[in-house]
């Protein structure tokens, strides 16, 4: 009896606290109550380089941003914020998210990358490096991972060449395993319109392009204006 009445009164305390009046201004937490903490980061272009690139990453990058000088190519950069930016929109967009392939603070363990677009090629380059917190299969990158990796790059390659897009379909072919922490080249080419239907292709190469990883096709629907 003396144990139920203890567990009694611990249990009508528990009571007491969540309804405590919350009107007033204290720093103290109690279990019944959360709050979510509103983002006021510094916004953050992630696709510049960093101390984790490889020498190679690093290489590639430093190919394409000369190829840029001529307005041939150019760099999209990725805030961590909403998504790859279009020319005009607001980084203060949707401060409280961020995009799911920029979702770690740390470099290097995740999805590292860099693109670059190509107008009259209608072409979009990705310049990958996948982390370790993407293996799937022991020192191999998970192809989960690069089923996004795809997607976000011709995803992307679409949205430049014909605005807002979203992916209808994606069809895979995985070749060669990739391992983690190496450099990779995703090239995707918008094929066609047809319609609201833009149909794209896209390949993983090693960065030396000797190896041919993966290779895809994918539809993406025109998004209503």
């Amino acid at each position: 009896m003396t144990m139920l009445r203890s567990c009694a009164r611990l249990f009508h305390k528990s009571i007491a606290l969540c309804n405590l009046p919350t009107h007033h201004h204290t720093v103290t937490s109690f279990p019944c109550h959360f709050s979510i903490r509103h983002s006021t980061e510094a916004l953050r272009d992630f696709a510049l380089p960093n101390a984790t690139w490889t020498q190679n990453f690093q290489d590639l990058y430093n190919k394409f941003l000369e190829l840029s000088k001529n307005g041939s190519w150019k760099r999209i950069p990725s805030h961590n914020t909403t998504a790859h930016h279009l020319k005009g929109d607001s980084l203060e967009t949707g401060i409280d998210k961020r995009l799911f392939l920029r979702n770690l603070d740390s470099d290097g363990v995740g999805f590292e990358y860099s693109m670059f677009y190509n107008k009259a090629e209608r072409r979009m380059i990705c310049i990958f490096q996948p982390g370790p917190y993407l293996e799937g299969l022991p020192g191999y990158a998970h192809g989960g991972c690069i089923a996004t990796i795809i997607d976000s790059t011709a995803g992307a390659g679409a949205v430049y060449t014909y605005g807002s897009v979203m992916t209808a379909n994606l069809n895979i072919n995985y070749l060669k395993p990739v391992p983690l922490g190496c450099t990779l080249l995703v090239d995707s080419h918008v094929e066609k319109l047809d319609g609201r239907k833009v149909y794209s292709s896209c390949q993983i190469r090693s960065h030396d392009d000797v190896t041919l990883h993966t290779e895809a096709t994918a539809l993406f629907i025109k998004a209503n204006p």
